[in-house]
């Protein structure tokens, strides 16, 4: 068997392990697509409330496409959490894989659950609500979620190493990462309305692109050809976020090796 191909079938076992916790605990699954669902109800709903079509679907984006989002990066920077949870931490950092073969597992898990979840979600809101997206431009949409989500990954790297260094609030510093990227990136609101210099950092979150492009694709119809002024700088934060964080990960796996912090508690 070659490197490559040991290295893939590394990687389809993250996918394969991550499964079976689904079913392990497909109680709180259920729980949260049913949370999921309602919140993106209840924010939709403000834009029928107003009876203004634009806001309407507007809002339904947003809450749908930022559930996308927000699963990407909460599995990927959870899974140190979860392995330490599970009590496997320590083994799977031991295994005799490189460590680029589980992030990019755990990434391809992510991206295929957070496109199930986001489909369920995005059914039942259209039916909800009878959208008529006769107009919308699919195309353009699935580019910026594709090209979006490398972005997310790459930060989600970098995320995951808070768990591993910090035992204890590791996790909820992830979570405070998460909340600011929902602040900045205009998920509910045009990041027009923001102070100027929160405006300034907004263009350095790559929801804000993600956002700005499906919006326009779907809403407007505007195909993906008039908006590469939002995709160049999704592909340049693929580009360096990725490397940058699978290298970070690194220092921060052999700094834990070498203080002792991959025990399950702190």
């Amino acid at each position: 068997m070659t490197l490559m191909a040991r290295e893939l079938k590394a990687s389809f076992a993250f996918i394969e392990r991550n499964l079976n916790l689904n079913k392990r605990y497909w109680g709180w699954e259920l729980a949260w697509l049913v949370y999921g669902v309602a919140g993106a109800l209840s924010i939709t709903l403000i834009g029928k409330d107003q009876q203004n079509a634009r806001l309407l679907i507007t809002l339904m984006i947003g809450a749908i496409f930022w559930n996308y989002l927000g699963i990407v990066f909460e599995i990927i920077s959870d899974t140190i959490a979860w392995e330490r949870w599970e009590g496997t931490l320590e083994y799977t950092m031991m295994a005799p894989i490189r460590r680029y073969s589980m992030l990019v597992g755990t990434a391809l898990y992510a991206v295929l659950y957070g496109l199930i979840y986001t489909t369920f979600v995005l059914i039942v809101l259209a039916l909800f609500f009878g959208l008529d997206l006769s107009h919308a431009d699919f195309a353009t949409g699935a580019t910026f979620m594709l090209v979006g989500s490398f972005s997310f990954v790459g930060i989600g790297f970098m995320a995951a190493i808070l768990p591993l260094i910090y035992v204890e609030r590791g996790s909820q510093m992830t979570f405070v990462l998460q909340s600011l990227l929902l602040l900045f990136s205009g998920v509910y609101y045009s990041i027009d309305v923001l102070p100027e210099w929160m405006q300034v950092v907004a263009h350095f979150s790559p929801g804000t692109y993600i956002l700005d492009g499906v919006r326009r694709g779907l809403i407007d119809g505007v195909p993906v050809s008039a908006l590469l002024q939002d995709v160049w700088p999704l592909v340049v934060m693929a580009v360096i976020l990725i490397p940058l964080g699978v290298w970070a990960f690194g220092v921060a796996e052999r700094y834990a090796k070498r203080t002792g912090k991959l025990k399950r508690v702190g």
